[in-house]
């Protein structure tokens, strides 16, 4: 049971955010509730690696209590939690049917992101997302199992579909996860069947835009582009999707691709948790914080990461990445123990050390100390 005389932080996300919190709170003089859906943490940069073929699943899922298995004041829980009573200082979980209430005195919310659709809720129904290891393992078994199929079936027009994958939008999810289904048939089912009737494996990224890689200057963007085309992946470009269904895809344009496979990365927002506040939500349904990480309107309660809405001092929101996201956590977790000390709180200053994304085995653009590299 925590001490009576220390304070208690819940941290709700076991991502990137709430995992560094956590450890900065570690062995300090709190007592803390870390609180996911899960009992492990995922290396999303990697969900790609695992949906095609090239990594296990286990290889990127960390048993959280493993991870703070030697910080005496942090409690796991495994549960969703379905309230925020944010006056009363209370949360509500729920697991396996049971509902647990656990009060706090100072909240982190780390929940992350969800796929953003656009107000095109309809295509959710026939396309497969790349948020979590349960994604990129269903990903993975549909792949195999579509060339399964198409290794008994004789007449192209009806094989081919099976074995074509579309993947819509063109930012670095996007971009890496073309390249690895591309060579996930060249490097692995290929060879697996040779044997076979003669299978013709096609990727095609989608993007609406004119460009891929959209946060990456010019010249990495043009780079990023002939990679990948010359990898193999076809590229269509300044071309919305218009509708999806179970065995193909139409385009604005006028555009039918046949195919049984459609990969969704065209966006992000932030996870639906934020919309159960009953506060004014920035864009992208990001909840506004000081740049103490506290949230607008309620003291004591930090958002961090994906969740949270701050802009830089250009005016332009920080970005939904991983570097954003720990440096955040780690802010919101020190202003708590300033808090407890009596101290001032630090403001969020951004450490940018670039982006990178890679295409394929051998490929990759990067964007370090706001130079350009290419691979």
């Amino acid at each position: 049971m925590p001490e009576e005389d220390h304070r208690r932080a819940v941290i709700i996300g076991a991502g990137f955010g709430g995992l560094f919190a956590a450890t900065k709170l570690a062995n300090k003089p709190i007592d803390v509730l870390l609180i996911d859906r899960h009992n492990y943490h995922t290396f999303t940069p990697l969900l790609y690696q695992v949906a095609t073929c090239a990594l296990d699943p286990s290889e990127l899922a960390y048993p959280i209590r493993s991870i703070f298995r030697n910080a005496r004041n942090i409690q796991c829980m495994m549960g969703e939690v379905t309230n925020i009573d944010l006056p009363n200082r209370k949360i509500t979980v729920q697991n396996e049917g049971r509902i647990y209430k656990e009060g706090f005195d100072y909240l982190i919310l780390a929940t992350g992101s969800q796929t953003a659709y656009f107000g095109r809720d309809e295509f959710r129904e026939f396309t497969l997302e790349l948020q979590s290891l349960d994604d990129a393992v269903a990903l993975r078994n549909r792949i195999l199992r579509l060339f399964e199929q198409a290794a008994l079936i004789q007449e192209p027009t009806e094989r081919d579909p099976l074995t074509t994958f579309v993947v819509v939008g063109g930012g670095p999810t996007g971009i890496e996860t073309a390249g690895a289904l591309y060579e996930l048939y060249n490097h692995v089912l290929e060879k697996d069947y040779s044997s076979e009737i003669s299978l013709r494996a096609r990727v095609i990224l989608v993007e609406m835009q004119p460009y891929v890689l959209a946060p990456y200057p010019e010249g990495l963007q043009q780079a990023a582009l002939e990679q990948i085309q010359s990898l193999g992946v076809e590229v269509i470009l300044g071309n919305p999707v218009k509708s999806v269904h179970a065995d193909r895809v139409e385009l604005v344009d006028g555009t039918s691709i046949s195919a049984r496979t459609v990969v969704w990365t065209a966006g992000v927002e932030a996870s639906s948790i934020s919309q159960s506040l009953e506060i004014e939500l920035s864009k992208g349904g990001r909840i506004p914080v000081h740049p103490t990480m506290e949230m607008v309107g309620c003291q004591e309660v930090y958002a961090v990461g994906d969740i949270a809405y701050l802009e830089d001092p250009n005016g332009q929101p920080y970005p939904m990445l991983i570097p954003v996201a720990k440096q955040q956590g780690i802010l919101a977790a020190k202003n708590i123990l300033r808090h407890i000390e009596g101290r001032n709180p630090g403001a969020f200053t951004y450490q940018d050390r670039g982006i990178m994304a890679t295409i394929g085995r051998s490929r990759a653009v990067a964007w370090l100390y706001n130079r350009l590299a290419l691979r």
